[in-house]
């Protein structure tokens, strides 16, 4: 994991040289590492791209700035990742026993969490040999976090990975990412 990037989470300094908020990291990168186990998930799928709405398998995707990212992409992928609900637990514990730490576990997990999606991304460039797009996940600009539910309905995350969402359309576990990826070639 990258730990200038933990500590930018934490809204540090990332060249930070207090001993104490290193050595809080570093406990909570090695918490993170060995007491997460990510899972992934991804399809890909053929689309077309409007001027404000993408169809994907029937479902319809209402948003500018998505079509705009996918603009000209004939394919897409969609995927999902999460750190696991063990990564929850390991979080909520620590801020109710030591805030520090859970706070430091929170910004390794969104790091990495992340890095499983970048790594994730580049796994499908190697195994297709393509070129992506930009990650682009609803709830941002104006692709609303309702449409998770037809994230979910594509790629049956619940029974696949066990991600789950609240009725605010809120993923569960909260380290947890969902998004659409165009494919150029």
């Amino acid at each position: 994991m990258n730990k200038t990037e933990v500590l930018r989470y934490l809204r540090t300094n990332s060249k930070t040289e207090d001993e104490a908020i290193c050595a809080l990291v570093d406990e909570a990168i090695e918490k993170i590492e060995n007491g997460v186990q990510p899972k992934t998930l991804f399809r890909i799928f053929d689309c077309r791209v409007g001027e404000s709405e993408t169809e994907i398998e029937g479902y319809v995707f209402k948003s500018k700035r998505l079509a705009q990212n996918l603009a000209s992409c004939k394919r897409v992928v969609v995927f999902g990742a999460t750190l696991g609900i063990e990564c929850d637990r390991m979080i909520n514990l620590a801020l109710y026993e030591n805030l520090s730490m859970g706070m430091a576990l929170q910004a390794a997990a969104a790091q990495k969490i992340e890095e499983v999606c970048d790594n994730l991304e580049n796994e499908i460039k190697a195994q297709f040999g393509v070129s992506l797009r930009q990650r682009y996940s609803p709830g941002y600009f104006d692709l609303d976090i309702s449409e998770q539910k037809k994230v979910f309905a594509l790629l049956e995350l619940t029974k696949r990975i066990g991600l789950t969402l609240t009725d605010s359309c809120e993923m569960l576990p909260a380290k947890s990412v969902t998004a659409f990826i165009g494919i150029e070639n």
